[in-house]
């Protein structure tokens, strides 16, 4: 694996709104490239990489491994994604990493905010990346960076009423007081944003909340796909599949459907 990690990884997710990708070697970007048409992604995908791929001077031969976002976000866009890497992880006989979207925007979203800020001196950020769910819901997850560098997870992607979850972050971290710095709500705050600011009022004068609207970008992706192509965490080719994380809406109506059905008839 060592030869791959020396080459440029492709990483894409399609995952949000914005098609997101980006080509990185040894850190550097080579490549990036970020389209808002959450509607045609299928149409535009194979055009946008190999585009990329063209500016970055990039061919399939030079690339390394795949990295691709897998989600969760939006249940079409998901698909597109992984179906899409894949294919070409296949096609060209590459190692495939699959990354969190939410952990993606969390890290590249916090690698944006801190940059405005003075670094904590010890204790943890919090970053809460949130993707909305719809009816009062998001897909979100908990992860935090240290004083030193230490990026981990402290709470698995889920879907969560964003009440609850401000509710249960704003009580946890009273409970480590000293321990959490700054909390983070990162993404598209279009929506959520009164409860974002709720959860401030809740950490008044004990911790620092930052609200940042952010776009996932490829970047993200790629840096955390080195990460796991470095520590030997490869995807099944074949098998990979989105992180659902729950039904989508018509699957949810006629699983319904059918268990109201058996209980009449029984």
């Amino acid at each position: 694996m060592t030869e791959h990690n020396e080459r440029p990884i492709l990483a894409f997710d399609t995952s949000t709104a914005a098609f997101a990708a980006a080509i990185i070697d040894k850190g550097s970007i080579l490549g990036e490239m970020q389209s808002f048409a959450e509607r045609n992604h299928s149409v535009h995908i194979i055009t946008h990489v190999k585009q990329l791929m063209t500016d970055a001077g990039v061919t399939a031969e030079d690339i390394g491994a795949i990295a691709v976002g897998s989600g969760p976000g939006s249940y079409t866009g998901m698909r597109i994604a992984v179906a899409a890497a894949k294919t070409l992880a296949w096609v060209w006989n590459k190692p495939l990493v699959s990354v969190s979207s939410l952990e993606a925007i969390a890290y590249g979203g916090w690698h944006h905010g801190s940059v405005l800020e003075d670094q904590a001196e010890s204790g943890e950020d919090w970053i809460l990346p949130i993707i909305d769910a719809r009816r009062g819901q998001v897909y979100t997850g908990g992860y935090a960076m240290s004083a030193d560098g230490q990026w981990r997870s402290f709470a698995a992607d889920g879907v969560r009423l964003m009440n609850d979850w401000v509710e249960r972050i704003a009580g946890e971290a009273a409970e480590l007081s000293g321990q959490v710095k700054r909390i983070w709500v990162i993404g598209d705050l279009t929506i959520h944003e009164g409860e974002a600011n709720r959860l401030r009022t809740l950490c008044e004068d004990k911790i620092e909340v930052h609200l940042l609207s952010y776009e996932l970008e490829g970047r993200a992706i790629a840096q955390l796909g080195q990460h796991r192509l470095q520590a030997g965490e490869i995807a099944d080719t074949h098998g990979l599949t989105p992180n659902y994380t729950q039904l989508a809406e018509a699957e949810a109506n006629l699983l319904r459907a059918k268990q109201q059905g058996e209980a009449k008839s029984s």
